[in-house]
């Protein structure tokens, strides 16, 4: 219940900071960090799925050698 107040005082504080017109007046400051975190947001992005591509090719290698070992285990039984 605390974090749904918290949330909306939030919310309501960023509303209030970013129209024009009120004191505190933001909205072209936050516009300008939201520009200039792009590409910074972009490569964290791109690094995430790099190390999720490699992970993803390591288990792909990881359950096709399990697979060959269960494949040798049914042979040797037969």
């Amino acid at each position: 219940m605390i974090s749904l107040i918290v949330g909306v005082l939030l919310i309501a504080f960023t509303v209030f900071a970013v129209i024009p017109g009120l004191p505190l007046n933001w909205g072209p400051e936050v516009i300008s960090f939201l520009k200039g975190s792009v590409p910074v947001v972009a490569a964290l992005i791109g690094l995430l799925a790099i190390f999720i591509g490699i992970a993803d090719i390591k288990d792909r290698i990881e359950a096709k050698k399990e697979e060959e070992e269960e494949a040798q285990k049914e042979n040797k039984s037969n």
